[in-house]
């Protein structure tokens, strides 16, 4: 698994299949028994403590609940990572820190406390403080956990607004469909420990890989079931119920491939559209007719916006992870 440098990407897969383990594999807290992890060029299970101290500091984490300090006010808890890891002034850290509150859309609310803001409040703060330390890849440990829908809609709209203004790479873990649906440009499936796909959204969104397939629609027919895989009788119990009349739940299914959140007007241009774009076109023709159908029509319905060569991608986990 390969993630594209200065895009956003998204990593689904039902509870227990490893999303979180992942997360902390690729900064180092916890050592996988197999396999390799290279980010900008390092494998980080062969450098030296040294060596992995100074890749810890091209990420820049969201955890799920914010992980702020509550005796510490947004401000100094937005501070805290500049005042640990560098030398800087604090007229030079105030200036960095009003930057990353405006960014995030709080300036006027760094007096305030934890206790004193919304979740949504304490999500753009912990946001604000995994960008100060200007990070190449930003991690998000599900972002929409505790948000309400009108809530995670704005976090969505604005981990897009940070990807146009500052092109660093995102990789999000999340369960949320809609997020899935809307706001990456590549999107992964693990299911049983293993990754089942990962590439660009409109591969991704027209695959009928059955569990990629279920997850995305939200439904109960499929390899995923209450205790992750399901065994034959139970599949074949909810076959029946279904050609019996019942609903199967999940969301309306999708039609070709949803249209994707774009920066807010007067945003920078998205390069990672143009990269992503260009990488769907090579690989277009080993495509079934249908998502081939399906991928033009959203093609040549939105402009392309850059058509620059894709970067060298700064993360590669690479082992015993099958991919297809």
């Amino acid at each position: 698994m390969t993630v594209p440098e200065g895009e956003v990407s998204v990593l689904l897969g039902p509870s227990g299949t490893g999303k979180s383990v992942f997360l902390k594999s690729l900064i180092g807290l916890l050592r996988p028994e197999r396999g390799s992890i290279v980010i900008d060029g390092t494998n980080i299970l062969e450098c030296s403590a040294k060596e992995l101290y100074e890749i810890r500091t091209l990420f820049g984490v969201l955890f799920q609940d914010g992980a702020l300090f509550g005796s510490m006010n947004i401000y100094d808890n937005t501070a805290f990572p500049l005042r640990e890891h560098t030398k800087k002034s604090e007229s030079e850290i105030r200036n960095i820190v009003m930057e990353k509150l405006d960014l995030v859309g709080m300036p006027n609310d760094g007096h305030k406390f934890p206790g004193e803001i919304s979740g949504g409040m304490r999500k753009r703060a912990g946001l604000a403080r995994a960008l100060v330390l200007d990070p190449k890849i930003i991690l998000c440990d599900e972002p929409d956990s505790g948000l309400d829908p009108v809530r995670t809609a704005y976090l969505s709209q604005l981990l897009i607004d940070i990807n146009a203004q500052i092109d660093a790479t995102v990789l999000i873990v999340t369960h949320n469909i809609n997020i899935a649906r809307t706001v990456p440009d590549n999107i992964g499936m693990l299911f049983r420990k293993q990754l089942v796909m990962f590439g660009p959204r409109e591969v991704l969104l027209t695959s009928e890989e059955p569990v990629v397939k279920q997850f995305l629609n939200g439904r109960r027919i499929g390899p995923i079931g209450m205790s992750e895989e399901k065994d034959e009788a139970t599949a074949a119990a909810e076959q029946a119920m279904i050609e019996a009349g019942q609903h199967d739940g999940g969301v309306e299914e999708i039609e070709g491939v949803p249209p994707q959140l774009m920066a807010t007007p007067g945003m920078p241009e998205r390069k990672a559209v143009g990269r992503r774009q260009a990488r769907v076109r090579e690989i277009l023709h080993t495509l079934p007719p249908a998502a081939q159908a399906a991928i033009l029509d959203d093609l040549d319905a939105v402009p392309s916006h850059s058509r620059s060569e894709a970067q060298t991608a700064p993360i590669k986990a690479a082992g015993p992870v099958p991919s297809r």
